[in-house]
């Protein structure tokens, strides 16, 4: 598995809506860019003062993120993100 260093995160983004509501199927060139995904692994924390601060976010949390956020990655098949806590804009509960 992948391991984010420092203030990373790896994101699983949502799958996207493949159909219009009129039942048109869109290609993956008109779709939009998610901005919404799962965390998947987090690293150690920030380095503040000499004491490694943790991170706010947890394997599991569902997040928000910038649109452009991030640097995209295939792992074993699937695509992920890998980005620095400071674009995740907020947990959704």
């Amino acid at each position: 598995m992948i391991k984010p260093l420092g203030e990373r995160v790896l994101v699983q983004p949502a799958e996207q809506e493949q159909t219009t509501s009129f039942g048109i199927v869109l290609p993956d060139s008109s779709k939009e860019k998610p901005q919404e995904g799962t965390i998947v692994a987090v690293g150690s924390g920030i380095l503040k003062d000499g004491v490694r601060v943790p991170l706010e976010v947890k394997e599991g949390d569902r997040v928000l993120f910038s649109k452009y956020a991030g640097t995209e990655i295939k792992y074993e098949g699937k695509e992920y993100l890998i980005m620095k806590e400071s674009d995740i804009h907020a947990i959704l509960g």
